[in-house]
């Protein structure tokens, strides 16, 4: 017992210690950070929070613009991904195989390919600088691997449940509805985590797409903050500028936590 407590120990000092890390070096003074280890010397300060809650636009207008992009974009792909992914779990076995291989080859393709490609999309179709539009490019690349968990999802239930509300008179809508996504609910609230953390923290198109100070989301903002000085890079309020970025997930991630690592687990045990 004691050797697995040293092991979870070490594991979360391990996970948590860059977050820890920033925190820490969000309230101390650049004096301080310079000097990370001189503790009797330490200067704390709420400087670096001030300077960025403070800032124009301010910074809680830079997480609404993310949560609306992640939200709009959780969505969407849901909306999409739900019935496709019903859809496939229905077809053959070779027909699921195939498709299954194409969008995990999807999946694994590098999107900074396609910028050029959607920066040019963005600006012929006139949509720059709308947090609506930018929802579009983020669902797309987001489908595949969403299609890819949620087709696993339905396969692993029971025909059986299926086929006895068929009997009973339901259609499929209601056999959506009624049956079939509760019992999905928890590997969609998974898929919907890792939707909205995508979009969450996605830079190079937001970066090109909003070019508006209100606008922009929150890792351009960051970024700025990180670029905003030409002779030196101001840690502490790039530091806190992160640490507030991330409480938000934190606080979605502790409040669906069951949900989440039902999801995860969905299947894993397939008696």
């Amino acid at each position: 017992m004691k050797r697995n407590t040293i092991l979870i120990i070490i594991l979360l000092l391990w996970s948590l210690s860059p977050f820890l890390w920033q925190v820490y070096t969000s309230f101390s003074t650049t004096t301080s950070i310079l000097k990370p280890f001189s503790f009797i010397e330490h200067k704390w300060t709420l400087q670096n929070y001030i300077k960025v809650i403070e800032s124009n636009p301010p910074f809680w207008r830079y997480l609404l613009n993310s949560a609306i992009v992640g939200s709009t974009s959780t969505i969407l792909t849901l909306f999409l991904a739900i019935p496709a992914s019903y859809a496939i779990s229905k077809s053959n076995n070779h027909q699921r195989k195939i498709t299954k291989i194409f969008l995990f080859l999807t999946s694994l393709f590098p999107y900074v390919l396609l910028f050029l490609s959607l920066l040019e999309m963005a600006r012929k179709l006139n949509i720059g600088n709308n947090l609506l539009a930018l929802s579009i490019p983020y669902s797309a690349l987001s489908l595949p691997l969403a299609i890819l968990l949620l087709s696993s999802a339905f396969q692993d239930l029971p025909n059986d449940i299926e086929e006895a509300a068929r009997i009973e008179g339901l259609g499929l809508v209601q056999r959506m509805k009624w049956i079939l996504f509760p019992l999905i609910a928890p590997a969609t609230a998974s898929t919907a985590i890792i939707i909205f953390l995508f979009s969450w923290n996605e830079y190079p198109i937001a970066l090109t797409w909003i070019s508006k100070s209100e606008m922009i989301t929150l890792p351009v903002a960051i970024a700025r903050i990180a670029g905003s000085s030409v002779f030196s890079v101001p840690y502490g309020a790039y530091a806190a500028a992160t640490v507030l970025g991330a409480v938000p997930l934190m606080i979605i991630v502790l409040l669906f936590q069951k949900q989440i690592i039902s999801g995860l687990t969905q299947g894993a045990i397939k008696g």
